[in-house]
């Protein structure tokens, strides 16, 4: 392989011009607020398995979606 190759699995970015940047920062953000909206529906066990209590959840949900 050539150094300036992309591996298979090397995940392909956007071009930084235009609106390319912004696309990526928004789409890492809707996965995060997906992530927590998943989180959120655990139980409490599920939770225990995991090593987080309820409050640790709702203070991860309560954060807006760029943190």
């Amino acid at each position: 392989m050539t150094p300036n190759t992309q591996s298979a699995t090397a995940p392909k970015r956007l071009p930084l011009g235009s609106f390319g940047w912004m696309l990526a920062f928004l789409a890492r953000g809707y996965d995060r607020h997906l992530q927590r909206i998943d989180l959120s529906e655990l139980t409490d066990d599920q939770l225990h398995d995991i090593g987080l209590s309820r409050r640790d959840v709702t203070r991860e949900v309560a954060k807006p979606f760029w943190r």
